[in-house]
């Protein structure tokens, strides 16, 4: 077997270790068994709520057995093909097999990835907000087109996206928006997305100028219902007015939107999507997930100070830049990550991105140390 094929065989091992440690496999099976058997239990769904999760749970657990022994029979697969061919002299069969190997390490190294999505709301599903910063009409374009880049990452996914409000732009685009994104690990995914994003390219707006524009995108957890966060309604003002969408597919009109600002915190959430009585407890549950998220904030010393100075949607802000002029590039200034394929990342692929951040920090480890090298 060639160097660099050995070399792709110890990265698949790696990746097999640490999905092999993060689910106990030792213990799968068993713990398998023990859900199977309350499962059967005719009472389980006197609690749905206790039943719902033991349901997730177990799917969870049977995911992970299922990638795990996957990846691990596909190694063994193609190292006995490389074995057979190289014994028979078959070129064709080796290179197969190689390529195979190639992909499966890919694979193999994204599912690694997933499984430093340890943090204690990673699994949770996310509230995402996008506001228009520095740069007027250009700002409220850029923020639409950032708003179509998490839909179509969302989308490609398999995640469910629901928009919560939204506010249109004074000439085009929008002001701001909020969307609720649900599917397993979609705040782990996410939660890197937080601060500004800044572009640079030729005006579409006729002035045939380079123009640089600023948006701010927020992530924070949907918090479970099990998780008591205490809200004073002193410390609360509910307002309720009339609000319209962009048109299109998010045309929207209604006398029932709710605002709900919270006082101590300077802290403000809308819903502008259903009746007055769901807008309010739309508004109440992204209010607690904010709440919990400062408090996630307060114990990780590296969020920087996330919400009470999290700065201005302008110069000095940024933690990606997008250039379309005068060459295409994007990068991520933490990472230093970047790609001249501008026109993939603004159609949703951002998973290069959000791997970068995870392999550097994840879960207040690195990769490495997860692994357990270095």
């Amino acid at each position: 077997m060639r160097a660099e094929t050995q070399n792709i065989v110890a990265e698949i091992e790696k990746s097999l270790n640490l999905l092999g440690q993060r689910m106990n496999r030792e213990t799968a099976p068993h713990r398998l068994e023990e859900f199977n058997a309350r499962v059967e239990d005719p009472n389980l769904w006197d609690n749905p709520e206790a039943a719902q999760k033991l349901m997730r749970d177990r799917q969870l657990l049977v995911d992970a057995m299922g990638v795990y022994d996957s990846i691990q029979q596909g190694l063994s697969d193609n190292v006995e093909l490389i074995e057979l061919g190289e014994m028979e002299g078959d070129d064709e069969v080796v290179k197969d097999a190689e390529e195979a190997l190639k992909a499966l390490r890919d694979t193999a190294g994204q599912k690694e990835l997933e499984a430093l999505l340890d943090g204690e709301a990673d699994a949770n599903d996310t509230f995402l907000e996008i506001n228009a910063g520095a740069g007027g009409t250009e700002a409220c374009d850029w923020a639409s087109m950032l708003q179509r880049m998490y839909v179509r990452w969302a989308e490609k996914r398999g995640y469910k996206v629901e928009l919560q409000s939204e506010e249109a732009g004074a000439e085009a685009g929008i002001k701001s928006c909020a969307y609720k994104i649900s599917g397993h690990n979609a705040y782990g995914w996410l939660k890197s997305e937080s601060g500004v994003h800044r572009l640079v390219r030729i005006s579409p707006f006729g002035k045939g100028t380079r123009e640089t524009s600023f948006a701010s995108v927020w992530v924070y957890p949907v918090v479970d219902d099990n998780i008591e966060i205490e809200v004073n309604p002193a410390d609360i003002r509910i307002d309720t007015f009339r609000s319209s969408g962009a048109g299109g597919q998010h045309v929207n009109t209604t006398d029932s939107a709710v605002r709900i600002t919270h006082f101590p915190t300077g802290i403000v959430v809308t819903s502008s999507e259903k009746s007055q009585h769901q807008n309010r407890d739309i508004a109440m549950k992204a209010l607690k997930s904010r709440l919990y998220q400062l408090e996630l904030d307060r114990r990780s010393a590296a969020i920087n100070e996330a919400h009470e100075s999290k700065g201005s949607a302008g110069w000095g802000n940024q933690i990606r830049s997008y250039v379309l002029q005068p060459y295409q590039m994007v990068k991520d200034l933490r990472t230093e990550h970047e790609t001249s394929d501008t026109k993939g990342v603004l159609d949703g692929d951002l998973d290069g991105f959000m791997a970068a951040t995870l392999a550097m920090n994840a879960a207040g480890k690195s990769r490495a140390e997860a692994r357990g090298e270095g």
